[in-house]
C-alpha cells in the first residue's frame, strides 16, 4: 500500500510539473504573439508573469526590453538589457549593445553608455553608428558647445494625454493628440494602448509663440485611427499628413497582419472644407510612410520610410512633386543623413536646412534633433550637427519646426516635468548654430635658456573648465602636434612638463587654421626652480602671465587666478620660502590714490594666497603705486590701453 502511495505521489509530482511547463510554454508563445503583433504593452505583462515564477531566457529578456525600448520606456528597457548583458554574455547581437547603451544615456550613464558602445564598435565596426562613435569620442563636449541656443517653454497647450507634431498653417499651429478621442473612438491602439490621435488646431501668437483657442481640425481628415504630423503649403490650400493604412472603407495590412503609416493628400474645396485624402502613389501595404515635410519651393516632399533597400530602420527620403501633381521615384537621402537606426521627423526651415530626428547620430538618449545643410557647399555645412541642450535631452525629443523669421518655433519630447506622455515645447531660438571650425596645434619644445631641443615632454591641452582635451608626448626631436578635434577661435590651455623642468602653461585662442607654438618664448621650458635665488622675481622665473588687475580695481581676475597657482605650487613644494608681494598701478588718476589702490592689490594678492593654502608668515605685501612703471608710460604720456596694463601688475619677490 505504501509503495502505491509512493508511485501515485510520484506521478502527481511530475504531472504538476509537466502542468507548469506547459502553462509557461503557453504564456511563451502568447507572449511571443503579442510582441510579434506590435502588442507591446499587453507583451510586457505576460512577460513579467513568466519571470515572476523564475523563468529566465536571452529571448524573454531582449524581447522585454525591446517591449520598453520601443515604447521609448528607456529606464525599464535598462533594467532588462542589463539582465540580458549579464546573464547571457553569449548570446547578445551587437544591436543589443547599441539599444542598452541608449538606455544607459537616458539615465544619465554616460561613461557606462560609452562601454557597450565600445563594445558594439568592437562587434560592428562597419556599421555606420559605429564609425559615428569613433570618430566622436568627445561627442558631449560638441553637444555642449552647441547647447543654450534656445529658451524652452512647456505649452499650454498641452494635456495629460498625448500631443506632439505641430505645423504652422496661416495664424494656426495644427497639432496630434489622442486627448478627447476616446469620447468618440473606443479603441486604443496596442502597441501602447493609447487612445488614437485627431489633428487640432489652436491660434498661433507670432509674437510670443502663444497658443490659445484649441479646436479639432477639419471631419474629412480626421478618422477613427491615428492622424499626426501634418505639414501646409503656404497657401493652405494643400495638406500632407500621416495615417494608418485606411482610406474611410479598408483597413490594410501588411502580410504580417500588421497595419502601417501611409502619407495622405487633400486639398482645400471652395467652401473652405477639405477633399477626400488621397493615398499618396509611393505608399504600401508592406511598409510604412510618415511625417512629411516641403521643401521651400514646395516641390520636393521629404519623409520617412522603413521601406526596402534604406540604410536603417527608418529613412529620410525626398521624392519630386510635378507640375500635375504626380510624383517622382522617392530617393534615399543616403549615409550622410541615414544610418542603421532611426531617421524621422523631417522638417526644412526657411533657410534650407534639414532639421530631422535620429538615434543613430550621436546624441545625448533616445531620439535628439540634427540639423545640417540640404544643399552643401562647404565641408562645415555637410555637417551633421546635435542642436544641443535644451532642445535635446536623455529621452526622445524630435518633430522639430521653426519659423526663421520669428526665430520661434515647436518641439515634442517625452522628457520628465511634461504633463502627458509627449508633450509640445514652444521655443525662442537665442542664438545661430555656431560653427564647427576644427583645428590643432603644434609646435617643438626647447630649454628657454640653451635653446637646446627638449625630447619626449608632456603635452596637455586643457580647456577652460579645466577638462582634459588630449595629453600627446614630444618625438626624440621636440615635435608634438595634438590629434584631438580642437575648435577654432576658442580659448585652451597648453601645459608642458618635463622632469628636471617647471611645468609651463600658457593660455592661447585658436585661429581659423593650424596653432604653431614653435617660437613662443611663454612655452619654452625652464630649468627647476633651485637655480633661482634671492632677490629673483618668482613670475620672471616661471614664465608666468602677469598678475594683472582691471583698472580702478584690486580684485583677482579668473586669469591672474591660474597664475597664482603656480606660484603657490613653487611654495608648497619649497616650504622654507618667503615672498614679498609688490603691487603697481598705472599712472592714471592721483598719485596718493593710486598708492592706495597699489596697496589693495597688494593685499588681495596676498589674501588669496593665504586663502589657499600659504602661510600668512611666510607673505609680505607692499603697493608702490605708479612709481615703479615698466615702461615710459607714467604721467602726462600718451600711450596705449595696452601699455597702461603693463603696469598693472603684481610681482613675487623671494627674500628667502
Amino acid at each position: 500500500m505504501k509503495i502505491l502511495l509512493h508511485k501515485l505521489l510520484f506521478v502527481f509530482i511530475g504531472l504538476f510539473f509537466v502542468s507548469i511547463t506547459f502553462s509557461q510554454e503557453r504564456k511563451l508563445k502568447t507572449a511571443q504573439s503579442q510582441y510579434d503583433k506590435y502588442e507591446y504593452i499587453n507583451a510586457q505583462e505576460t512577460y513579467l508573469k513568466i519571470v515572476k515564477k523564475g523563468y529566465k531566457s536571452a529571448d524573454l529578456y531582449k524581447n522585454l526590453g525591446n517591449s520598453y525600448y520601443f515604447n521609448s520606456q528607456f529606464e525599464e528597457a535598462s533594467k532588462w538589457y542589463e539582465e540580458l548583458v549579464n546573464s547571457y554574455p553569449n548570446e547578445i547581437e551587437p544591436e543589443y549593445y547599441f539599444r542598452y547603451a541608449q538606455t544607459l544615456k537616458s539615465v544619465g550613464r554616460y561613461d557606462d553608455a560609452d562601454v557597450y558602445m565600445k563594445k558594439f564598435v568592437e562587434a560592428s565596426s562597419d556599421d555606420q553608428r559605429a564609425q559615428l562613435f569613433q570618430s566622436e569620442p568627445n561627442y558631449l563636449k560638441r553637444i555642449d558647445f552647441q547647447s543654450g541656443r534656445f529658451e524652452i517653454e512647456n505649452s499650454s497647450i498641452n494635456s495629460s494625454f498625448t500631443d506632439f507634431g505641430s505645423a504652422f498653417y496661416g495664424r494656426f499651429v495644427v497639432f496630434s493628440s489622442s486627448r478627447d478621442t476616446l469620447l468618440f473612438k473606443k479603441s486604443v491602439h496596442q502597441w501602447n494602448e493609447e487612445p488614437f490621435l485627431d489633428l487640432f488646431m489652436a491660434e498661433y501668437n507670432p509674437t510670443n509663440g502663444e497658443l490659445s483657442e484649441i479646436e479639432k481640425f477639419d471631419s474629412k481628415i480626421n478618422s477613427k485611427f491615428h492622424e499626426s504630423t501634418p505639414i501646409f503649403t503656404r497657401d493652405g490650400q494643400t495638406v500632407y499628413f500621416t495615417r494608418n493604412n485606411y482610406d474611410g472603407r479598408k483597413y490594410g495590412n501588411d502580410k504580417k497582419g500588421t497595419n502601417r503609416l501611409k502619407i495622405y493628400r487633400s486639398y482645400k474645396n471652395p467652401q473652405g472644407g477639405w477633399t477626400t485624402p488621397q493615398n499618396l502613389p509611393f505608399n504600401s501595404d508592406q511598409y510604412s510612410t510618415a511625417h512629411p515635410a516641403l521643401s521651400i519651393d514646395e516641390k520636393t516632399l521629404y519623409f520617412s520610410s522603413d521601406m526596402p533597400g534604406g540604410e536603417g530602420q527608418s529613412d529620410i527620403y525626398e521624392v519630386a512633386i510635378n507640375p500635375d501633381r504626380s510624383f517622382g521615384e522617392p530617393k534615399n537621402l543616403g549615409d550622410r543623413i541615414n544610418t542603421e537606426g532611426k531617421e524621422t521627423f523631417p522638417f526644412i526651415s526657411g533657410t534650407n536646412d534639414l532639421y530631422f530626428s535620429s538615434d543613430g547620430h550621436i546624441g545625448l538618449g533616445g531620439l535628439d534633433v540634427y540639423v545640417t545643410r540640404l544643399n552643401p557647399q562647404t565641408d562645415e555645412e555637410k555637417l551633421v550637427v546635435n542642436i544641443g541642450k535644451p532642445v535635446n535631452s536623455a529621452e526622445d525629443d524630435f518633430a522639430f519646426i521653426v519659423d526663421v523669421e520669428s526665430k520661434r518655433g515647436y518641439f515634442s519630447s517625452n522628457r520628465e516635468g511634461g504633463k502627458g506622455k509627449d508633450d509640445i515645447y514652444s521655443f525662442l531660438q537665442l542664438e545661430d548654430l555656431k560653427s564647427f571650425c576644427e583645428s590643432y596645434i603644434f609646435g617643438v619644445i626647447k630649454d628657454s635658456e640653451t635653446d637646446e631641443i627638449i625630447p619626449n615632454a608632456k603635452v596637455t591641452i586643457i580647456d577652460t573648465n579645466n577638462n582634459i582635451i588630449e595629453t600627446v608626448e614630444a618625438d626624440e626631436n621636440g615635435n608634438y602636434k595634438t590629434t584631438a578635434k580642437i575648435e577654432c577661435n576658442t580659448q585652451y590651455f597648453v601645459r608642458i612638463e618635463k622632469s628636471d623642468y617647471l611645468t609651463t602653461e600658457m593660455l592661447v585662442t585658436t585661429p581659423s587654421g593650424p596653432l604653431d607654438l614653435s617660437d613662443e618664448r611663454k612655452l619654452r621650458l625652464v630649468r627647476e626652480v633651485r637655480t633661482i635665488k634671492v632677490g629673483d622675481d618668482l613670475a620672471k622665473a616661471l614664465s608666468l602671465n602677469p598678475i594683472y588687475f582691471d583698472f580702478d580695481q584690486s580684485y583677482i581676475r579668473p586669469d591672474a587666478a591660474i597664475e597664482l597657482a603656480k606660484v603657490i605650487e613653487v611654495m608648497n613644494q619649497y616650504p622654507e620660502m618667503k615672498i614679498d608681494v609688490r603691487s603697481h598701478t598705472d599712472s592714471h588718476g592721483d598719485d596718493a590714490y593710486n598708492l592706495w589702490l597699489s596697496e589693495q592689490r597688494a593685499e588681495s594678492t596676498l589674501d588669496y594666497m593665504v586663502a589657499n593654502g600659504i602661510s600668512a608668515d611666510r607673505l609680505t605685501s607692499k603697493g608702490y603705486g605708479e612709481t615703479k612703471p615698466v615702461n615710459e608710460c607714467g604721467n602726462d604720456s600718451n600711450c596705449k590701453k595696452s601699455e597702461y596694463q603693463l603696469n598693472r601688475r603684481s610681482e613675487f619677490i623671494i627674500v628667502k
